[in-house]
């Protein structure tokens, strides 16, 4: 039933994506630097949330528009009604929705729909994951400097060490190649999907990496926060890899090695 639910809502956002893409909708800006909110993400998220209501009128929903609709249930809907914004905004077509579902604090399910490049990512916690209804798993790069990796910056953080540009200047000044797609959702099943082999964020949301972590997790890989713990995505550092790479990139990240 959550699952069906779950699909459902993600399909129900990405149609409201398909259907404002590239044409004419309002645009305004959140607290912050290039923080905009669109007609399309109140469209996406009114769609997600009126099908989790319809089915789930109990559940607990955190919603980056609409923030907390709060309940006593076991379960909690982590929404991003459009990942990559500003893609959507400038006719990019990086971008999607994602929907992951906690069970008493533990995510158990989790959906990125990227419409715009017909893909479906999907894992539940214990069953793997897919692409498409395709079984899905990591690359087996094993060394950092082999790799191919993915970052994103924030717009607003302190020029603290090892901060965003210093890791991004220490690796690709090595020659190894960094993208930035403007999705972390997108980023992370890239990694599931074995197209990266490593991607590292200074600061997320939680609704930014809910149904994306798990989606590496059950592809075979590794998230952790930078000091190497489990992660959780309701603090803001992301380290998702193979596995392989994970310790060599955890030490480049936390600049306690060079390439």
């Amino acid at each position: 039933m959550i699952k069906n639910t779950l699909l459902k809502a993600v399909e129900a956002g990405g149609k409201e994506l398909q259907r404002f893409f590239n044409g004419e909708f309002k645009i305004t800006n959140k607290e912050g630097i290039n923080n905009p909110v669109t007609e399309a993400d109140h469209a996406s998220e009114k769609a997600i949330i009126d099908i989790i209501q319809q089915n789930h009128p109990d559940h607990f929903i955190l919603s980056e528009e609409t923030g907390e609709i709060i309940t006593n249930s076991e379960y909690k809907w982590i929404i991003d009604p459009i990942d990559g914004t500003i893609n959507f905004a400038n006719g990019i077509p990086i971008c999607c929705v994602s929907i992951g579902v906690e069970k008493d604090g533990e995510m158990i399910m989790g959906a990125v729909y990227a419409p715009l490049l017909n893909e479906l990512f999907f894992a539940q916690k214990g069953f793997g994951a897919s692409l498409n209804d395709k079984k899905i798993s990591v690359g087996n790069k094993s060394e950092v400097i082999k790799s191919c990796l993915v970052t994103g910056f924030p717009y607003t953080y302190l020029d603290a060490p090892n901060g965003p540009l210093q890791v991004f200047e220490k690796l690709i000044r090595k020659g190894v190649p960094v993208r930035r797609l403007g999705s972390a959702a997108i980023d992370l099943c890239w990694v599931a999907a074995g197209r990266f082999d490593g991607f590292y964020e200074h600061k997320l949301a939680a609704w930014d990496s809910a149904a994306g972590f798990l989606i590496v997790q059950e592809a075979g890989g590794r998230v952790t926060d930078f000091e190497g713990k489990p992660y959780s995505p309701y603090q803001p550092h992301i380290l998702a890899t193979n596995g392989l790479i994970h310790d060599e990139l955890l030490e480049i990240v936390n600049g306690r090695k060079g390439l």
